[in-house]
């Protein structure tokens, strides 16, 4: 099985798994969240992690999306990756967004490689925009 685990400082990772739940309901048993809860040590939060991929199995692989590359929380599940053995094969992502998660989520199973990398990437930066709103009022013109 393919897992898709979700990184960050605080409680950003959990909102955003309760928020893929909306869109990918059925694939939440594959989706672990963990993140560096405020007050906490680095130290607590690699015990939070480990315990959250003790399901892992030796078949199992995982795609890691993180809030910021290089960051405590990223850095530190990537440790606890290696010792298990798992970090050669993963796919590791930041700047973690809603509809880079809902990618990665629904296109894990089904895409592989840098067709995945680039499925995602494309999502979470096509959402990057300005919401403009116009007048609806076309005497504004006059």
């Amino acid at each position: 099985m393919k897992y898709l685990l979700l990184i960050s400082h605080g409680e950003f990772s959990i909102g955003l798994k309760t928020s893929l739940a909306m869109f990918a309901g059925d694939k939440m048993d594959q989706v672990i969240a963990v993140g560096l809860k405020d007050g906490t040590t680095v130290d607590d939060f690699e015990k939070e992690f480990r315990e959250s991929v003790s399901c892992l199995t030796a078949e199992d692989s995982v795609v890691v999306l993180a809030d910021i590359v290089g960051g405590s929380p990223l850095t530190t599940a990537c440790n606890v990756l290696d010792e298990l053995g798992k970090l050669e094969d993963a796919i590791i992502l930041s700047g973690m967004n809603l509809p880079m998660a809902i990618t990665s989520a629904v296109m894990k199973d089904m895409l592989d490689g840098e067709d995945f990398v680039n499925a995602v990437l494309s999502e979470a930066q096509s959402a990057l925009q300005e919401f403009k709103i116009t007048s609806g009022n076309e005497d504004d013109d006059i």
